[in-house]
């Protein structure tokens, strides 16, 4: 298990790693061209606009799936009646693939197709919902839909974490009087914390690794208004023959990943354990 760790998982970043630092093309090449791909990469108006897009995505993303997550746990968890559906609706997207979500909204937010052609047939002829066309809305058609698929889990999480909390801790803060909103802000959520972060380091990771969901919507258009740095890296590494560029590329994202997984892993255990010893 080890070995294959070793050689199909750190070979192959080291590799790609490798490759960003050389002048390949269509093949790799054994040359050494510095950090001339990352001074191009950076140089080109269509990775920073990927970058631009990938940090409004992120933004609104992890803030509405954690809010919106986190109302829904806190509603299932009052007892409500057909629990058991509601947990159902609200976890399906997330079964889903992000094509498949994607297709369903490109779908909804066709012009021709979707909410917009049917609520002009109802009478409405003014009614505009053109966000998968419209270069200023087409994030928000995207983050609507990544929304849609990923509260989902964050619902899962909390309430995982919800259905742990001792009751007697509700029962002294009703003694004391203590309005509920101010129990989940000052109590309950703090003790949540773990949930919290391995929900919010989940979301972050596919942020980082999302492609399928914007080919499946508006494939990166109009124009590149919706480009995001993975399916800049699958353009150059497939279609346009740029192996360097897009290995220096991914080595960014790599980069970018372990910034958010590094500090977590040294909060959640290294500290935690050095504490315990």
């Amino acid at each position: 298990m080890a070995i294959v760790v070793v050689f199909a998982y750190l070979g192959t970043m080291l590799w790609s790693v490798r490759l960003s630092f050389s002048s390949s093309r269509l093949l790799p090449k054994d040359d050494f061209v510095g950090f001339a791909q990352y001074t191009r990469l950076f140089e080109t108006s269509r990775w920073i606009t990927s970058l631009e897009n990938l940090a409004v995505i992120a933004f609104f993303f992890l803030l509405i799936c954690f809010v919106l997550g986190t109302l829904l746990a806190i509603f299932i968890d009052q007892n409500v009646r057909a629990e058991s559906l509601f947990r159902t609706v609200f976890l399906y997207p997330y079964a889903m693939s992000f094509v498949v979500a994607g297709l369903i909204w490109q779908w909804i937010l066709n012009p021709d197709l979707g909410i917009q052609a049917t609520m002009r047939d109802l009478g409405f002829p003014n009614f505009v919902l053109d966000w998968t066309v419209n270069p200023d809305k087409v994030l928000y058609a995207i983050i609507l839909a990544t929304v849609w698929h990923g509260s989902g889990l964050v619902m899962a999480l909390i309430l995982a974490g919800l259905r742990g909390i001792d009751t007697q801790i509700w029962s002294a803060t009703r003694i004391d009087g203590i309005p509920p909103w101010r129990v989940y802000l000052s109590i309950i959520l703090p003790m949540l914390r773990p949930m919290i972060i391995t929900s919010l380091v989940l979301l972050s990771i596919s942020i980082v690794k999302m492609y399928d969901v914007v080919v499946a919507m508006t494939n990166g258009g109009p124009g590149t208004a919706s480009e995001v740095p993975a399916k800049f890296i699958m353009d150059n590494l497939f279609e346009r023959a740029n192996i360097g560029l897009a290995t220096a590329a991914s080595t960014v994202l790599l980069i970018t990943v372990l910034l958010i997984m590094v500090p977590v892993l040294y909060s959640q255990y290294f500290r935690r354990n050095g504490r315990a010893s």
